[in-house]
Parts: structure tokens; sequence; C-alpha cells
């Protein structure tokens, strides 16, 4: 293959098509010389100098060059793995930049740049057989009207999902179409998402990632895709209509159906580690480009990486370039992509200055500044696995974060452990406890009880351990403190007493959760009842185990939820923009909020401190509060009683005096959701079953 090439420009970098050609520049400290290797169908390559370099960027153009091209780079120059430097040109190398990616790894020899034999040597066995392909794309795509929907923070329901598990055996999606985000936009999923009332997806990675070598030998993959190669390029294998470039339309589509039917994207993004792991792994991409520039290497021997992050690598967001790649991943995304925002996986590694966790970090003063990124929703994994690295309640505002304290004390009150009324009263009102010192609000906290990672909601009331025999890692693997309780017998059972005992405290964990400040959000398939037979890290199951089981969906638990979203989106009490402060407030003779023990006394502070004490009454005031804010029309009412009751006994509750309600109607009660027409006088008791969560709603104000 004969093609011309001009000197180009070094910006943008990847590369990037004209309509008449193709400018491809590569950032590398490293390289003496980069190659443009381009292969055609049968897999023949032609390598092209890039000509010119400026500031570090190798670039060139190349005429005639355009959509459907696969490529690839290899970088020339030293091989010294005491300085960090690895270059080696017998590597075929993925574009940082690419927009698609094609082709799995054929794990061997001669995808690592080192010898098997000498970790110190190169390898020079050639790698361009065994690894993906960069693909050429045009950006084109009519979004006709598309516009993000711009859900007010405060008002946001996450629904975390898997793109391929949430659709392998809907029965309302093609065959040909499950798995992919073709099928994800079907009208039968999409009406599931809006019947059940979320405002937002929040997607495993799709960026493109690979399975690591280990889990191929197993017969296993990386299910969850934590383990990015590609940081511009949706993930090939959830294309139903090509791996060519067309998953990047596919996705567009995607975002576009979502977008109309009212619903942002939300991408979990994985930008504190790559694929290619320690130095004992393979040399795919970032590595062989620029290995000191793109990840953090111990200063003391710089064959080896520091990793805050439990994968072999972290990210070097120190230096500009890799900050510049991160931001020029989000700002992709946005644009070209139309996504809403983003959840940053392990975001403390983000954050390190050193070896510190640096609330003030560059990383966040870029997105601060950015015009684009700093307009979506940004969330945080507010911890690594690194030292220091736990930080909830420490990201800046903007932030919203996961509050794994809400996770656990929630899962802690609904097990009946003792001492936990106090710390469920703060979780339960958005942790102003974390939050408020800093000037942030509720929607500062995503609130969750499950997540993709460990048990689902019914495996959390089923199992009192983990059972990820599935992994073969000896059930080595996953969280050992899942804070999980299965009624008296482990796993699946027909016993009538275990499984009401098991449906009342995962309703009352899901009504908490719903009712609750904050963000809530729920892991996809909680609300059918989604198992995975007790696997706790079931990463690498791509399979019915993750799947979700549409035929056997629990439909009483999935109306439970519709109607609970329906309650959160009609009544603002629930999603305050500010944190209750204890105090009356404009139109109301009563406190935002009240908090009294079962027989209707309000707490004192002994009370909050009495360990056996595992039950409470919660007024929230929502009679001063409008559809959005303070209004001072008294027959807006919109005022709540919430009885928690976590013991093992059913308890009577007292309706606490001078609330104003003539009557109180029985919204939601979680050991018997039939009952929702019911009244009770405002002086009379209610009887609250075990393990159970009753919602009043004030029926009527007494005039004044």
């Amino acid at each position: 293959m004969s093609v011309p090439s001009w000197f180009g420009d070094p910006a943008p970098l990847g590369a990037t098509w004209d309509g008449s050609g193709t400018n491809v520049a590569v950032y590398s400290e490293s390289a003496m010389m980069i190659e443009l290797c381009l292969f055609d169908a049968d897999g023949v390559e032609t390598r092209l100098e890039l000509p010119e370099h400026t500031a570090s960027v190798h670039h060139g153009y190349f005429p005639g060059i355009g959509p459907g091209q696969r490529y690839g780079f290899r970088v020339h120059g030293h091989w010294d793995p005491g300085a960090g430097l690895r270059t080696n040109p017998a590597k075929l190398l993925i574009d940082p930049y690419a927009r698609a990616i094609e082709g799995e790894v054929r794990w061997g020899p001669a995808v690592y740049g080192h010898r098997i034999d000498d970790p110190n040597a190169p390898s020079h066995l050639d790698s361009a057989a065994h690894v993906p392909k960069c693909v050429i794309v045009d950006p084109a795509f009519d979004w006709d009207d598309d516009a993000p929907p711009r859900t007010p923070t405060h008002r946001t329901v996450i629904y975390e999902t898997h793109v391929r598990g949430l659709t392998m055996k809907h029965p309302g999606v093609p065959p040909e179409l499950r798995g992919t985000y073709a099928g994800m936009a079907c009208p039968a999923v999409v009406d599931h998402l809006i019947e059940l009332g979320v405002t937002a997806v929040e997607l495993l990675p799709i960026h493109h990632f690979l399975p690591e070598g280990f889990l191929v030998e197993r017969g296993l993959t990386n299910y969850w895709g934590y383990s990015t190669v590609g940081f511009f390029a949706p993930h090939a294998a959830y294309s139903a209509s090509g791996v060519g470039g067309q998953q990047v339309t596919e996705f567009k589509h995607l975002v576009k159906t979502l977008h109309r039917a009212g619903i942002e994207v939300l991408l979990d993004v994985v930008y504190n580690h790559t694929t290619e792991g320690n130095e004992l792994g393979p040399t795919l991409s970032l590595r062989g480009i620029d290995n000191p520039t793109y990840y953090r290497l111990v200063e003391s021997d710089r064959r080896h990486y520091l990793d805050f992050t439990g994968t072999g690598n972290s990210l070097n967001v120190r230096h500009s370039a890799s900050l510049q790649l991160v931001m020029d991943s989000l700002r992709y995304w946005v644009t070209e992509m139309h996504v809403d925002g983003f959840r940053f996986d392990l975001a403390a590694t983000l954050a390190r200055n050193l070896y510190d966790v640096d609330r003030l970090a560059t990383f966040f003063d870029l997105i601060h500044q950015d015009p684009i990124v700093n307009r979506t929703k940004l969330i945080a994994e507010p911890w690594d696995v690194g030292p220091g690295g736990y930080q909830v309640g420490n990201f800046p505002p903007l932030w919203s974060e996961w509050n794994a304290r809400f996770r656990d004390g929630i899962r802690d009150f609904w097990r009946g452990t003792p001492g936990t009324l106090a710390d469920f009263a703060h979780r339960f009102t958005g942790s102003s406890d974390l939050y408020e010192t800093t000037g942030r609000r509720p929607s500062a906290s995503i609130n969750f009880v499950t997540a993709h990672d460990g048990f689902t909601l019914a495996d959390l009331v089923s199992y009192d351990h983990k059972h990820n025999e599935a992994n073969q890692e000896g059930n080595a693997d996953g969280h050992d403190d899942n804070r999980s309780w299965n009624g008296g017998v482990e796993g699946p059972t027909t016993e009538p007493s275990v499984m009401e005992n098991r449906r009342r405290r995962a309703r009352s964990m899901i009504a908490t959760l719903l009712l609750a400040q904050g963000i809530p959000m729920l892991s996809g398939g909680d609300e059918i009842g989604r198992t995975q037979l007790g696997n706790n890290n079931a990463y690498c199951q791509d399979n019915e185990v993750s799947w979700y089981d549409w035929d056997r969906a629990d439909d009483a638990m999935l109306a439970f939820t519709q109607k609970l979203l329906r309650l959160r989106a009609a009544h603002p009490v629930f999603r305050r923009r500010r944190f209750f402060e204890g105090r009356r407030v404009m139109g109301s003779s009563l406190d935002d909020i009240g908090w009294f023990r079962p027989d209707g006394r309000p707490m004192s502070e002994d009370d909050w401190q009495v360990g056996h004490a595992k039950a409470l009454t919660v007024f929230l005031n929502g009679n001063a509060l409008g559809p959005e804010g303070p209004t001072l029309d008294r027959t807006v009412d919109h005022s709540f009683l919430v009885l928690c009751n976590a013991s093992d006994e059913p308890l009577v509750f007292t309706v606490p005096a001078g609330l104003g309600g003539a009557a109180w109607r029985v919204v939601v009660d979680t050991s018997d959701d039939e009952s929702d027409d019911e009244l009770l006088a405002t002086a009379g008791d209610w009887k609250v079953e075990a393990w159970a969560l009753v919602l009043l709603e004030r029926d009527r104000i007494v005039p004044s």
C-alpha cells in the first residue's frame, strides 16, 4: 500500500478524519520515532512513519485514509525498565485516543513487552496478530433535536445497570439484539425504566475493555468491565451492528433514545488504572507509548508500579499528558456522545498527590474549571485501596459521592444490630454529618443499599456468607463483611416464616432508600428480586449468575418499588434541596422534622444512646413545601410519619400528639402492602410488625 504523508498537526490527539484524510497525533516523551501501522482486510500491515513531532507530539497527515481503516502504532525508543522505559517496536499498540477498537487479545508470550523468562529483557515476538486494532470512524450522526433531560440533582433517581446483563434474557428484546446497546434501546427496556420511575441510568463501564489473561485461562471473562484499554471507544462487544465503527453510532442511538424518554445517561468510568497491570502485565497501549508519563512508578525502582487500585497500576494524573487524556475523554463523551454525567471508579486515586489524597488536587481543579464537564453530574466512588484512601465526605463541591456509610448503616439497622438508631437518623436525613460542614447539600449523598459490587438485595436477606465458588478463587475473593442476614436459613428455602422475614426486610430497605434524603441509587434487578445465588463478586460471571432473569421477576417487588418512586416524585419532602434544621418552618407551627419514640414521646438525648432500641418514629413536615420550595398555602399538605420497627417482635406505635392531623392514611406497610386505604386516628395506636416500615400521610389538617 502506497500512502503519501504530510506533516499534519499536533492537535487533536488520536486519528481524526476530516473528510479527505486523517490527521494522526501521539504524545510520547519516550519515543524516538512512531510508526502508524495500517491493516487491510487480510491483516497485511503497512508501516508509515509519523513525519513530524512538536512538543513531544508525533504527528502526520495521510490523505485518502478514512473511516473503517484499521490501525495501530509501533513506538521506537529505549528499553530500560529500571528507568521506567519500556518502548518496544515489536509490539503493536492501541491508540489511547481511538474512537473504536476491534478484536480481542490472543493471550500468549507475544503480547508482553518483556521476555517471559526474563522480565528485564525485551521480547522480540511480534504482537500484531494477537492484539486488537483501532478503527478510524466517521463521527457524523443525526441527533435531531436531542437535548439532555437535565433533571435537577435533588430529583435524580439513579438505576445502576449493565448493558449486557439487563437485556440478555429480556423477552421483549429480539434475540439478535440481546446484550447490546441496541437491545437496551428497545421499547420494552425503555418502558420498564419509565414505568419504574428512575431519571438516570448509570452504565457499568462501556469504555472498551479487555479480559485479563488469568480469567481467559479459567474460561471466564471480565464481565463488569473495570479493565479499560480505550477511554474514547464504546465497548465493541455490546454492538449488534458491527465493530468497524458501527459501535459508535449504536451507542449514540441508545443515548438519543433514553433522552427522548427523559432519562439521563451516566457512565461508570475507570480512569484510575488500565488493563495493562503491573510490570509483568501485557504491553498493549500506554506502557509501550510512554510508560513513565502515563503510570505512577516507584521512584526507588522504576521497574515497579505504584498500585492504589488493586489492579497492578495507577494512572499518573500528576502528569499533564495523563490529565489531558482524562479531560479530553470526558469532554468527548459529553460533546460527541451526549452523555450527562460520570461516576468515577476509585476516585480517590485521581486525587492523590504523592501518597496522600488531596481534595484540591489538580484533577479537581480542572474539572471545576472546565465549562463542559462541570455542567454534568459528577459522582465519586470516594475511596481506593491505598493508605488513606477512604475519603467519604471529603470530596469538593459539585461532587456527589457513593455513601458507603448509608449502605452500612441501613443494612445494620434492618438486621437488628444494636446501637444503630443515631446513625440511621443521620443516613435517613441526608448524612449532614458528612456533607453540611463543607457547604454541600443532601444531593452530595448517593444513597444505596446494594450495588454491582456485593450481594443483590435478594441475596442480602438470604445469605450470611458469600458463595463465590464459580469464580474459581477458592471463595477467597469478594467482601467478607457484608452486614447481611439470611433470616434463619442459608440460601433458598420454602420455610414460610423465613421467606416472610426476607420479604419484609427487603421491602423495608427499599423503602428506606427511596424515602431518605439524598440521591437514591437502585442496583438494577433489585426491583424484580434478582439473585446471584450468594455470589458477592460476580465480576467474571457473564452468564445466568449476572443476567437479569425476567421470566422469574418478582412482580410484587416491582410494583412496590414503582409505588415508592411515585411517592418520591410526588412529594418534595422526600427530596429536599437542603438539610432539615430541626426548627419551625415558614407556614407551619411545627418543626421541619421530629423524632419520637414508639410510644409517641419525643426522643431525648438518652433515648438515642439506648443500645437495645431498634424502633423510632420520624415526622416529616411537608406542609411548608410546595412543589419545589416554601409556600404559605396551608392547603398544601405533604406531611408524613415514618414508623420503623427493626426488632424481631411487633410493636405498638402511638401517633404523637400535636402534629395537626385529623387522621392519617396508611400509604406504605412493608409487612402488608395491600393495606393502603385505612385511616388511623391522630391519638390512636398502630401495630407495626417485626422488621417493618409503615408510612403514614396526614390525611387532612385540623384548622387552627
